[in-house]
């Protein structure tokens, strides 16, 4: 759980302009961490009085809430590190996809802004549930292609999509690639989320 979610906004996860399945519409953030800490103690510490005169147990649950919802404000991710989350949420990850064809591909691209100024020469989507994706980062270091030691590997289905060579901005055109295979991705923070996807 990292946030309260939209369900009716049309994103990136940010964020983002992109059109994003039913399913990614959940990831883009309304409020941070600590902005809904700060909003759950302006609107519950008003009613200390009634919280203490509460039954024993529904007492204990409220307080269980309000300790997690302070906690979890503790731990958000670092701005510059969340930024670089959501984008690598925009650009790999579409767990709803099916992929495998050109037109997947070119759509795709487009519709998630890699094709504004310049034709992004390749880029693979991700056809794998965010958690599966996160649980990448809890494997072993790995060496990544600039040399840090942030890097993790793992096995998911993927589709690749490689630039023709003849094509220009916007309207770039794609050869896709469906597999299952190896993929390496850089992450960071504590918890550490994928910030890059290195190959």
């Amino acid at each position: 759980m990292q946030s309260l979610y939209n369900q009716n906004r049309e994103v990136p996860p940010a964020s983002h302009s992109w059109n994003p399945s039913p399913r990614n519409k959940q990831l883009e953030p309304i409020f941070s961490w600590r902005e809904t800490s700060r909003l759950f103690v302006r609107l519950f510490l008003p009613g200390i009085s009634e919280l203490v005169m509460a039954p024993p147990r529904t007492r204990a649950l409220l307080l269980l809430l309000l300790l997690t919802l302070l906690g979890l404000g503790l731990v958000q991710p670092a701005e510059g590190q969340d930024r670089m989350y959501q984008r690598f949420l925009r650009q790999h990850v579409d767990p709803e996809g099916k992929g495998g064809n050109d037109t997947y591909c070119n759509v795709m691209m487009q519709r998630r802004k890699m094709t504004t100024r310049q034709c992004k020469r390749f880029n693979t989507f991700v056809h794998e549930d965010i958690w599966n994706i996160r649980s990448i980062c809890s494997t072993a270091n790995i060496q990544c292609k600039n040399g840090k030691m942030n890097c993790h590997e793992g096995v998911v289905k993927v589709t690749d999509c490689r630039e023709t060579g003849s094509s220009r901005a916007p309207n770039c055109r794609y050869r896709a690639s469906a597999s299952t295979r190896h993929v390496v991705i850089a992450c960071e923070g504590d918890p550490e989320l994928p910030v890059h996807f290195d190959r």
